[in-house]
């Protein structure tokens, strides 16, 4: 992989990364109203899953899920039942307090689960995969080189950006606290899921 493709990969995974979406609304909603700790599951779990479709999306799934008419629709219709439950889930809590949010306790497997079904993050893996590892003319071994490389710094961009927004969520549980801050803070956040949801319905 030559510098320029590092560099543009590299700006595609801060750009992809750091804006809010799915995975950072969460991170900062469990943040907020759990704690750091209580976050680091579905942290943990986002860049597995992330890795995890990426590599299919290397082997060829992903076209797959993209060219049948029928897996797209049953995906992006996974994909927005799921937000709309993490909304649903996010909507009314507004106690700092992990037992009466237990049904927040969203972790490892709803991290690396949310990726498959979201949308967008299929296409952008199928992106990633023709524009940085199926170059033409390429070996075998080139190929995997260039798959794993991409792994490796989405995977690490992926942890870094929802450790972020995880631990913004907690810096602010004690302003969230007062009055009826938390309740505004999960329901803004339960709006962004939504309009995620229907945004991916366009797609």
């Amino acid at each position: 992989m030559t510098a320029d493709e590092l560099l543009a990969l590299l700006t595609l995974a801060t750009a992809m990364s750091f804006t809010p979406g799915p995975n950072t609304t969460m991170a900062a909603s469990l943040g907020a109203n759990l704690g750091w700790r209580a976050a680091m599951p579905f942290v943990l779990g986002v860049p597995v899953g992330w890795t995890l479709l990426m590599l299919a999306c290397g082997l060829g799934l992903g076209a797959l899920v993209m060219a049948v008419p029928a897996v797209r629709i049953a995906t992006q219709a996974l994909g927005l039942a799921y937000m709309l439950w993490l909304a649903w889930k996010l909507w009314g809590s507004d106690v700092l307090n992990k037992s009466a949010n237990a049904g927040l306790n969203i972790g490892f497997t709803q991290g690396v689960l949310l990726q498959f079904v979201n949308i967008k993050a299929w296409m952008l893996a199928l992106a990633m995969t023709s524009g940085w590892i199926t170059v033409p003319g390429l070996t075998a071994d080139m190929l995997t080189r260039r798959l794993l490389i991409v792994c490796v710094v989405m995977m690490v961009f992926a942890l870094t950006s929802n450790l972020l927004y995880a631990a913004t969520g907690s810096l602010l549980r004690a302003w969230l606290g007062q009055g009826g801050r938390l309740l505004v803070f999960n329901r803004c956040m339960a709006g962004l899921l939504c309009l995620t949801a229907l945004w991916m319905l366009r797609l």
